[in-house]
Parts: C-alpha cells; structure tokens; sequence
C-alpha cells in the first residue's frame, strides 16, 4: 500500500514556473516507477512524465525542454519542476507510483496558466 500526498499547484501567469511535489509513503522500496500525469477539461488523463528506478526520464512530447522530473534515491519525494507555462498545460496534475503490479494515485493539483 503507498499513499501519495502531492503540493504545488496554483496560479501562474504564461511563461512562468511552478514546482509540483509528490511524497509518497508506506511500503515506497518496492516502487517501480512514478509519474505525473495531467487532465485538463473535457481531456483524457494523459502522462507527463516518468522515472524509474534506475533514474530514467520520459516526457511527453508536449512538455520536453519545459518540464523536468526527478527523485531522490530512496523515493522520499518526486518533484515535477515546470518551466515557460502555456495557458494549454492548465490541468489537475496527478502523481502516480506503479507498486507490485498496481497503480496509485495522489489526490490531484490544479495548475492554472493564465494571465
């Protein structure tokens, strides 16, 4: 079981910066690979990025050269760091955690890009 409490969201104006959080805990050593995904109003939920265990990065091609997502090495946090907003990345933004075969997921974040 892994619970995912996530910080961050908010308010930016086009072109600016926000960093979004995810702190997962309970049994975080069997966590395969974390993500942040995002859905944005009358969208589907799609992926933003991911990170292994071994520190391999994905992005979707939406967000390479903006978005960045890292980890420490114990899983302790995973950070979503978002640069030059656009008023499309506007979306509730989920962390995800993939754990012994099964998904979880955080309560969502709103990011809002708008001027």
């Amino acid at each position: 079981q892994v619970q995912l409490v996530e910080s961050g969201g908010g308010l930016v104006q086009p072109g600016g910066s926000l960093r979004l959080s995810c702190v997962p805990s309970g049994s975080i050593f069997s966590i395969t690979i974390m993500g942040w995904f995002r859905q944005a109003p009358g969208k589907q939920r799609e992926s933003v990025a991911t990170i292994t265990r071994g520190g391999t990065t994905h992005y979707a091609e939406s967000v390479k050269g903006r978005f960045t997502i890292s980890r420490d090495n114990a899983w302790n946090t995973v950070t979503l760091q978002m640069n030059s907003l656009k008023p499309e990345d506007t979306a509730v933004y989920y962390c995800n955690a993939l754990l012994e075969g099964r998904d979880y997921w955080g309560q969502g974040t709103q990011v809002t890009v708008s001027s």
